[in-house]
C-alpha cells in the first residue's frame, strides 16, 4: 500500500469507524476534510471514492459523502456472511496453529482479559475485532482475510449504531473456549465455537435504537502522524 495522501485518509477515516469514533450517519464534508487533512478536493473525492467500496461510506448525489447508516436486514447479512467465511477460516486457524500461534492468541488474551468497567466500549470493541483479525492470519488465506478485514468494519459500524453495553462485553470467555479448541486441534468444534459466538453477537443488536451522534471530524480523526 502506497503512503499517498488517500491513503492516509482511509486508514485514519477506517480506524475512527473500527474505534466507533465516526458514528453512522456523520457527514464527512469535503470542506471540513481538506482542512483536517490539508490537502485538496480532488485527493478527499478519490479518498470517499475508494472508502465506498469498504461498504461503510455513503455517496449520496447532491449531499455528499456520509458514514453508512446500516439497515437490520443488511446488518443481518453482514452477519450471516461473517458466519459462512469465519467458518472457514477457523477450520485453516487449526491446521495451521503450532505453539507460536497459540503463544500470540493466548497473549491477545491476557489483553482482552485485562478490560475492567472503566475501559472504553470502543477499546473493547477493538479489541474483539483484532481477535477475529489474528485468526484469520493465522489461517493464511489472504483473500478470506481482506473480506474478513472489510465485515469486521461493518460490524463495527453496526455495534456502534445499535450494539447494546452486554454485546460489547461478552467476547471475553467466548474467544476463551475458541482458543482451546484450537489448541486442542479440534477444527469443528472451534468452528461451532465461533458460529455461536457470533450469533451471540447478532442476537445482542438492539435494532430499535440507536446510538451515536455528530461529532466535529477534527476531534476524531487523529492526523498528527
Amino acid at each position: 500500500m502506497t503512503n499517498s495522501i488517500e491513503q492516509k485518509i482511509i486508514h485514519h477515516v477506517l480506524d475512527a469507524i473500527a474505534d466507533q469514533k465516526l458514528h453512522a450517519g456523520t457527514k464527512l464534508g469535503e470542506q471540513e476534510l481538506v482542512g483536517v487533512f490539508s490537502c485538496s478536493r480532488a485527493q478527499i473525492r478519490r479518498a470517499l471514492a475508494m472508502l465506498t467500496g469498504y461498504g461503510v461510506i455513503d455517496l449520496i448525489p447532491n449531499k455528499g459523502a456520509f458514514v453508512s447508516t446500516p439497515s437490520e436486514r443488511e446488518s443481518r447479512h453482514v452477519f450471516e456472511a461473517r458466519r459462512a467465511i469465519e467458518a472457514t477460516i477457523c477450520k485453516n486457524t487449526v491446521q495451521n496453529a503450532k505453539s507460536p500461534e497459540i503463544a500470540r492468541l493466548r497473549a491477545h488474551l491476557v489483553e482482552e482479559n485485562a478490560v475492567t468497567a472503566q475501559t472504553s466500549r470502543a477499546e473493547v470493541l477493538r479489541l474483539s475485532r483484532r481477535f477475529h483479525m489474528i485468526l484469520a492470519e493465522i489461517g493464511q488465506n489472504d483473500v478470506l482475510g481482506q473480506y474478513l478485514e472489510e465485515l469486521t468494519l461493518r460490524s463495527s459500524l453496526i455495534l456502534g449504531c445499535y450494539g447494546t453495553q452486554r454485546s460489547s462485553l461478552c467476547a471475553t470467555g467466548e474467544h476463551e473456549k475458541i482458543v482451546e479448541a484450537i489448541e486442542g486441534g479440534d477444527a469443528d468444534l472451534a468452528a461451532a465455537l465461533l458460529d455461536h459466538h457470533l450469533s451471540h453477537l447478532e442476537n445482542d443488536v438492539d435494532f430499535s435504537a440507536r446510538r451515536g451522534s455528530a461529532t466535529a471530524l477534527a476531534s476524531i480523526l487523529d492526523v498528527a502522524t
